[in-house]
C-alpha cells in the first residue's frame, strides 16, 4: 500500500484535477500559479448609455473612468520611500511554497503562491499613501470611439486602460458595455430599422406621397393605389450599416396602417354612397347584392 509515504499530507482525490489545473506540481515542471508580479491589473467596467442614431452612424465620446493607477508616493512598489525591502521569512525570497501531498495515484509536489508576500517574494514597510498596495485611485478621460452598427447590450474593450497591475505588471482592461436608447418613432432589428404610418382610406384607395421619419432624415415614400392595410413597403439601403462592413446597411420597413373614419361629414357620406352606387353598377354577372 501507501504506508511508506507516512511523511505526505493525505488528499481528497477531487484536489488532484484541481491540482493539475490549477496551482500545477513540482513533478511536472514545476508549474506555479501567477505571482502578483506578473499578473495584470483587474478590468474596469463602466456602461455606456448612447442616443439610437449615434449607435447606427456610429460616434466619439469622452469617459470619465475612476480607477487604480501607479501609487505616485512610492512609484507602483508599495515600499516605504527611503526603506528597502528583505526577502521574506516564509517562502526565503522565492514567491512559492512547496507542498507535499499524498494521493492514490502516488505522491506530489503541489507549488502554491506565497500567502505572506503574495508571490513577491519580498517583505517591506508599506507606503502610507497606498498602504502597500503600490496602486491608488484616480479619474481620468478616455476618449471612446463607437463604431457604426453597434447595437444595444454589445461590448466595446479599450486594451489597457483598466486598473493598473500591481508593483508593475501590465494593466487590466476597461470594458464599456453599450445601451441604446429606444427611438419615438424607429425600431431596430439587427441592420433593419421598422416604423409605422397612418394615412387615410382615400390616400389608400388613389395612392399619394407621405414623408417617412428615416435614420437619414425625412424622405419621401410613395404610396401605390390600392395599397391595403397591413402592407409592408420596403425603403432599400436606408437601415443600419452592418459593424466592420459599412458599406452594407439594412432595409427600412414601413407598416402601413389604414385609418377609416367612424363618422363622416354630410357631403363625405354623399361621396362615399354614390361610389358605392358605382361600385354596384359595376359588378358584372347573374347575381347582384
Amino acid at each position: 500500500g501507501m504506508g511508506g509515504m507516512g511523511g505526505f499530507q493525505s488528499a481528497n482525490p477531487m484536489d488532484i484535477f484541481e491540482s493539475f489545473f490549477g496551482g500545477g506540481f513540482g513533478g511536472f515542471g514545476g508549474m506555479g500559479g501567477q505571482s502578483e508580479r506578473t499578473r495584470p491589473g483587474e478590468n474596469e467596467t463602466y456602461e455606456l448609455q448612447i442616443d439610437f442614431l449615434d449607435a447606427v452612424f456610429g460616434c466619439k465620446k469622452e469617459l470619465e473612468v475612476m480607477r487604480l493607477t501607479g501609487c505616485k508616493t512610492c512609484t507602483s512598489s508599495g515600499m516605504k520611500p527611503g526603506t528597502k525591502p528583505s526577502n521574506c521569512s516564509m517562502c526565503q525570497g522565492t514567491g512559492q511554497l512547496i507542498q507535499a501531498v499524498r494521493t492514490p495515484l502516488g505522491a506530489f509536489q503541489q507549488v502554491t503562491t506565497c500567502n505572506r508576500c503574495e508571490g513577491a517574494g519580498q517583505s517591506f514597510t508599506p507606503c502610507d499613501r497606498c498602504g502597500g498596495d503600490g496602486r491608488e485611485r484616480e479619474t481620468k478621460r478616455i476618449q471612446l470611439t463607437v463604431p457604426a452598427g453597434i447595437d444595444n447590450g454589445a461590448r466595446l474593450r479599450v486594451k489597457g486602460e483598466g486598473n493598473a497591475g500591481r508593483r508593475g505588471a501590465p494593466p487590466g482592461d476597461l470594458i464599456v458595455f453599450i445601451r441604446v436608447k429606444d427611438h419615438a418613432e424607429l425600431r431596430r432589428d439587427g441592420i433593419d430599422i421598422h416604423s409605422d404610418i397612418d394615412i387615410s382610406y382615400v390616400d389608400a384607395i388613389l395612392g399619394s406621397l407621405v414623408k417617412v421619419t428615416t435614420v437619414d432624415g425625412p424622405v419621401e415614400l410613395k404610396i401605390p393605389p390600392g395599397t391595403q392595410p397591413g402592407t409592408t413597403l420596403l425603403m432599400a439601403k436606408r437601415g443600419v450599416p452592418r459593424l466592420g462592413a459599412n458599406n452594407v446597411r439594412g432595409n427600412h420597413n414601413v407598416h402601413v396602417r389604414v385609418s377609416i373614419p367612424k363618422q363622416l361629414g354630410s357631403d363625405e357620406r354623399k361621396l362615399v354612397e354614390q361610389l358605392k352606387e358605382l361600385q354596384a353598377k359595376a359588378r358584372v354577372g347573374p347575381f347582384r347584392f
